[in-house]
């Protein structure tokens, strides 16, 4: 059974920082890519940001563009993310998710079969 947790999440003023790590174990398999969502109350889960093992690639949601940034390690099935100049409108609850399927566009929750239980950032004006 695979297991994938979440932490680093919290509270901070707007313009500050924090960085979230994640970790997906289990059982012995490989993730292609691995992601992070979030979902503010009341809204749809949205893409935040991933990363592709294969070719080490990564894309942003316009959002966090040039304000976050993911990084991780393909053979510990990690991944993380740090969040600078965070603003309020960061506040949601963020998911960490892993994808064991080829040949699909890892900016969409269809493609992501393991998820976290979520971590909340709160962030304040």
């Amino acid at each position: 059974q695979v297991q994938v947790v979440e932490s680093g999440g919290g509270w901070v003023q707007a313009g500050g920082s924090l960085r979230l790590a994640c970790a997906a174990s289990g059982r012995t398999f490989r993730t292609h890519g691995m992601a992070w969502f979030r979902q503010a109350p009341g809204k749809e889960r949205d893409f935040v940001a991933r990363i592709k093992w294969t070719s080490n690639s990564t894309v942003y949601a316009d959002s966090v563009k040039g304000r976050f940034i993911i990084s991780g390690d393909n053979a510990k099935n990690t991944v993380y993310l740090q969040m600078n100049n965070l603003k309020p409108e960061d506040t949601a609850v963020y998911y960490c998710a892993a994808s064991v399927m080829y040949h699909v566009n890892l900016n969409f929750t269809s493609a992501y079969a393991y998820w976290g239980q979520g971590t909340q950032v709160t962030v304040s004006a």
